[in-house]
């Protein structure tokens, strides 16, 4: 399914895209700011653009949104972008298009000329991609396999062989570890070497969905199920039938909807919302959680008899900080081969503590790499500060837009590139007193 990335600064414009794409069959994710959206599509999958041509309250000249697209060109050059535009920058969105922009439109736009001009783009792209994906799959799938995973640890190399034993059985797993650990990849790769390779494999993030749009993503929705609802939608599992279904961050499941996912577990029937029809699928189930869902289970908000039946098999990835012998390793992929690594600078990798693994990893190196004055990388280029400094500031920049967005968890995940969930861990780590903030 496409995964659409919306760019607005108006919180009401952002829900408003979201719930019209998102009943169309879209996966939507959204940002308020430059950062944000360059964060998304750094890190996830994104098919399609709908960016806004301004990001800051009174500013009409349509700069951001030339240097948001510029950006995102940048990262990847093939990446279809429309553009949503008032009059007063018509020239500029103009120009845009000239300079590869996809399209564009006027606000306030027309649902059913933006719903078509999305479906023809994010189609096309996912194509391309698909197509892409499927010739170097034929090429050199030994290849990809390996590619996915850099180690040289023990502990990885145990997890790899478990891995590769666990792949060809048809059981459920259960993938815990760290954010930033790489649980998706190992997710892919256990799907790779199993013999449904050749089906679908389809990811959902728990953690981004909307707690009363995620049963209708799973399980789909019949016209007129729900407010909105103006044509049939399939659901996930449909979508990954014969194949698997990687369900990531699954401790955001709400009990409301736990108990239909451990029926279509048991039995691989469901009935989409709205209908009396009773559907079949034969999914495999791999999810991710770095959540304890063994204290869930006592509190009373995961169902125990759910947890055994996606925790047939349990894989644990350790954090990087656990297996400081692919540190390096990591870091030369990550800078290429036109760039290597001083004595000094493979110490310094080596002692840091990478809270955020190796997603934190790779933006370290690709920080680097812009201050480098050589081709080979000294301390200085990675910037790095103590823990206690990245914890300040982590602190202080996570108050400044809460008290920006007075105090609204949705709006300030969003802007900081964060689940709400996520969100809530880091106020409470830091103990982050929200109404006194504002």
């Amino acid at each position: 399914m496409p995964q659409i990335l919306v760019v607005d600064d108006n919180p009401d414009i952002l829900e408003a895209l979201e719930l019209l794409l998102t009943l169309h069959g879209y996966t939507v994710l959204t940002a308020e700011n430059e950062k944000g959206a360059l964060l998304a599509v750094s890190h996830q999958r994104v098919d399609l653009v709908i960016q806004d041509m301004n990001f800051a309250e009174g500013i009409t000249s349509g700069k951001e949104g030339r240097s948001l697209f510029k950006a995102l060109k940048a990262l990847n050059h093939d990446l279809p972008i429309i553009l949503i535009t008032a009059w007063t920058q018509l020239e500029t969105a103009i120009s845009l298009v000239k300079d590869g922009a996809t399209d564009y439109l006027q606000k306030p736009w027309n649902d059913v000329k933006l719903l078509d001009l999305v479906a023809k783009y994010s189609q096309n792209n996912e194509a391309k991609l698909s197509k892409s994906n499927n010739q170097s799959k034929q090429s050199d799938n030994n290849q990809n396999l390996v590619d996915a995973f850099i180690y040289q640890s023990p502990e990885m190399h145990s997890l790899i062989s478990q891995a590769g034993k666990v792949s060809c059985a048809n059981v459920n797993v259960l993938i815990t570890g760290a954010n930033g650990a790489g649980k998706e990849k190992l997710a892919d790769y256990i799907h790779q070497k199993s013999p449904r390779h050749n089906n679908a494999f389809i990811k959902v993030n728990m953690g981004a969905l909307p707690h009363e749009l995620m049963e209708a993503e799973l399980f789909g929705a019949e016209k007129g199920a729900f407010t909105g609802a103006n044509q049939a939608r399939i659901g996930r599992f449909e979508a990954a039938d014969c194949g698997t279904l990687f369900l990531d961050e699954i401790a955001n499941f709400p009990l409301t909807g736990q108990m239909k996912l451990l029926r279509v577990l048991q039995t691989g029937e469901f009935e989409r919302l709205g209908s009396n029809t009773t559907l079949k699928v034969d999914v495999r189930v791999i999810s991710a959680t770095n959540a304890d869902l063994r204290l869930a289970v006592k509190q009373g908000t995961f169902r125990e008899d759910l947890y055994y039946r996606l925790n047939v098999i349990e894989l644990n990835l350790p954090d990087l900080a656990q297996r400081k012998a692919d540190i390096v390793p990591l870091a030369q992929y990550f800078i290429g081969s036109d760039y290597s690594l001083s004595d000094e600078t493979v110490q310094v990798l080596t002692r840091h503590a990478w809270p955020g693994n190796v997603r934190e990893l790779e933006n370290a190196c690709k920080r680097a790499l812009v201050f480098a004055s050589d081709n080979i990388l000294v301390p200085e280029d990675f910037q790095f500060a103590s823990p206690a400094e990245v914890s300040n500031n982590e602190k202080e920049h996570i108050e400044k837009i809460l008290v920006k967005h007075n105090g609204v968890i949705k709006h300030t995940a969003i802007e900081l590139g964060l689940s709400r969930q996520a969100l809530y861990r880091r106020i409470e780590k830091y103990q982050i007193d929200v109404e006194s903030l504002c």
